[in-house]
């Protein structure tokens, strides 16, 4: 697997919010590479443990600031964080159940759901607060 590079289209031009999407496309790169490599499964497991963590946090500082800017499409922007949500943690606990195996598949879902996500949903947050900030 090849790294996720973070560049200027991946930028929604609001500093903190790509600051954020930086940590989160470095730790996604550092979990590909270490399934890949076949580090210890509990350092795997750490990874993917920071990774979420950290993916929750980024989606709860989103959703500050769409409140605090009255962002009109926050129910379902809160909806697509929710569904991402939900779908590492299945894939953390089949981590955790299935001989600790993640498949190329589960990384290629991730990686199309994280560039998918700041493409389109975060774009048009990032656009809106851009106006405000």
């Amino acid at each position: 697997m090849k790294d996720l590079v973070w560049d200027s289209t991946l930028s929604v031009h609001v500093d903190e919010i790509d600051d954020d999407h930086r940590r989160l496309v470095n730790l996604f790169n550092i979990l590909g590479r270490s399934i890949a490599q076949g580090d210890a499964t509990d350092y795997i497991e750490a990874v993917l443990e920071e990774l979420i963590t950290c993916t929750v946090w980024h989606f709860r500082h989103e959703e500050r600031l769409m409140l605090k800017y009255r962002y009109e499409g926050i129910a379902e922007h809160k909806t697509e964080h929710q569904e991402l949500i939900d779908s590492v943690k299945v894939l953390q606990q089949k981590f955790l159940q299935k001989s600790k195996a993640v498949s190329d598949d589960d990384i290629e879902f991730l990686e199309h759901w994280l560039t998918e996500h700041i493409l389109v949903a975060d774009m048009k947050l990032g656009s809106y607060l851009g106006e405000l900030m």
